[in-house]
């Protein structure tokens, strides 16, 4: 999958599209999923142009690796998920059903989110 500079998370750190913003500073923006599958849905995204999380480990500089999980600590802070728990996803690719060509970190918390996954069966 190629970067698209077209996808709506570069629109929304561009300023071309809205959004209800939890934090930023210069390596994330964290906003309020639109569709929230959980009390609590915050996206984290970079600021670079990084498709998925082997995009972004692999191409980013250690200052926004590290600027990035700080962000993704400071955005659960903000959110105060921290005490009930949370759950951090990032989808990657076709079969994690990745909708956005942009890297990006989802923080859902505020209720019991159940098993991660269904059991596969043997």
């Amino acid at each position: 999958m190629a970067y698209d500079s077209n996808n709506i998370f570069a629109k929304i750190l561009r300023g071309e599209i809205p959004c209800k913003k939890v934090y930023e500073d210069d390596f994330a923006l964290a906003f309020h999923d639109i569709n929230p599958q959980a009390p609590t849905h915050i996206l984290v995204v970079p600021k670079g142009p990084y498709v998925n999380y082997d995009d972004f480990v692999t191409s980013a500089e250690t200052e926004e690796l590290a600027g990035f999980a700080r962000a993704i600590g400071k955005t659960i802070a903000e959110a105060g998920v921290a005490q009930g728990g949370y759950r951090l996803i990032s989808n990657s690719g076709v079969d994690a059903h990745q909708e956005v060509p942009h890297y990006h970190i989802h923080i859902l918390g505020g209720r019991d989110l159940g098993a991660m996954l269904e059991k596969a069966e043997a």
